[in-house]
C-alpha cells in the first residue's frame, strides 16, 4: 500500500507546552510541531517564528498573553519557509526581520512553497483563507543584526552563520540567558528537513559556529528545547550525525552509478533505527535525498518545489 503524501496523514492534534526558559524568555513547542518563542525587552517583546497562518499565531499568542502584555516590536523569521512566516501578520509587529538572502527566496519562490507546504503539511494550515499574501520583512541584514533589549535584559544578536537548511537561515542569540534559537539549523529529536538545503555546508562549519555559542538553552526548530551544554552539544551532533549519514550512502550510490531510488533505499536503511520514529522522518526523506542527489549532481543552488514535483517525487521514491 502507498505511503500517504507526505504529512497529510497526519491529523491529530499536538500538545503544546510552554517553557519559560529565563527572565522573560519563552519557547512553545508542540511535539515535533514547529517550534515558536519570544523573549521580553524592557518595554516591549521579540517574537521567533510565525506560524503557517494567523489562526495558528494567534493560539500562540493568546499562551504568551497570559504573562506579558507588552507590544510586539519585533518579529523575527529564521528563514522562508511558509509554515514559519505566513502567519505573520498576527503579531502587529512593528519590524519584520529576516536576512536579505531570505528576503531574496521570498521573491525566487515564496508562493510556490506557500502552495507546496499547504499539500504537504494541511493540518498547520489553521483557517488558511486567512492569509493576507505573502510576508515581506522590513528589516533585512547581511550577516549580524542587533537588538537592544533594555535595562537588565541584555541584547539579542542576529547572526548568518553559513548556508544550512535554506541559503538565508539566521539564529537568535541571548548571552544573558545563554538561549540560542536555531530555527531548522538544529533539530532535537526530530528529523530534517532538507530540501532546500546546502548539506556539506551545513553539516561541517555552519554546525561548527553554532556550536561556538556554548548555548545553555537551545530551541531547535522542532522537537524539545535542549536544556544544559551537554544537551545542546547532543541536538547539535545529532543534527550533524543526519546529515553525515545522508551524504554518505547518497554519495556511494552516486558514486557508482546507481540511481535515485537505490540512494533513498540505502539512506532510509541508515536512518531508520535512530530517526525514524521521530517526527516527519518519512515525510521529509524524499526530498531530502532528492536534493542530495541533486548537490551531487553539481546543482548549488535548490530547484524549486511545486505542488507537482512534490507529488513526482514521492511517487518515485516513496510510493
Amino acid at each position: 500500500m502507498a505511503k500517504p503524501f507526505a504529512s497529510s496523514a497526519d491529523t491529530a492534534p499536538k500538545t503544546e507546552t510552554l517553557e519559560i526558559l529565563d527572565r522573560g524568555v519563552y519557547a512553545l513547542t508542540a511535539e515535533g510541531d514547529p517550534n515558536v518563542g519570544a523573549i521580553e525587552g524592557e518595554d516591549f517583546l521579540v517574537c521567533f517564528e510565525a506560524r503557517a497562518t494567523p489562526a495558528a499565531a494567534r493560539d500562540w499568542l493568546v499562551k504568551l498573553r497570559e504573562h506579558t502584555d507588552k507590544p510586539i516590536r519585533y518579529l523575527v523569521l529564521t528563514h522562508y519557509h511558509a509554515v514559519r512566516v505566513l502567519g505573520a501578520s498576527a503579531f502587529e509587529a512593528d519590524e519584520i526581520v529576516t536576512s536579505e538572502t531570505t528576503r531574496k527566496l521570498i521573491e525566487e519562490r515564496g508562493k510556490e512553497d506557500w502552495d507546496s507546504e499547504y499539500g504537504r503539511m494541511p493540518r498547520l494550515f489553521k483557517e488558511p483563507e486567512g492569509i493576507p499574501g505573502l510576508t515581506w520583512p522590513t528589516i533585512t541584514f547581511e550577516n549580524d543584526f542587533q537588538i537592544e533589549l533594555g535595562g537588565d535584559r541584555g541584547r539579542i544578536d542576529l547572526r548568518f552563520c553559513g548556508r544550512g537548511h535554506t541559503a538565508g537561515d539566521i539564529v537568535a542569540w541571548h548571552e544573558k540567558s545563554g538561549t540560542l534559537f536555531a530555527g531548522d539549523l538544529v533539530e532535537a529529536e526530530a528529523a530534517l528537513y532538507t530540501g532546500d538545503a546546502f548539506h556539506f555546508d551545513w553539516s561541517t562549519g555552519t554546525l561548527d559556529n553554532l556550536k561556538t555559542f556554548r548555548a545553555v538553552n537551545l530551541i531547535g526548530g522542532r522537537g524539545p528545547v535542549a536544556k544544559g551544554l551537554a544537551a545542546t552539544d547532543a541536538a547539535i551532533e545529532q543534527t550533524r550525525e543526519f546529515l553525515n549519514v545522508m551524504i554518505d550512502r547518497v554519495g556511494k550510490v552516486h558514486k557508482r552509478g546507481g540511481t535515485l531510488k537505490e540512494a533513498f533505499l540505502e539512506t532510509h536503511m541508515a536512518l531508520e533505527p535512530q530517526f525514524g520514529c521521530w517526527p516527519i522522518f518519512e515525510h521529509c526523506l524524499p526530498f531530502d535525498v532528492q536534493r542530495l542527489w541533486d548537490e551531487f549532481d553539481g546543482i548549488d543552488w535548490p530547484r524549486i518545489w511545486t505542488m507537482e514535483r512534490d507529488r513526482e517525487v514521492w511517487a518515485q521514491l516513496q510510493d
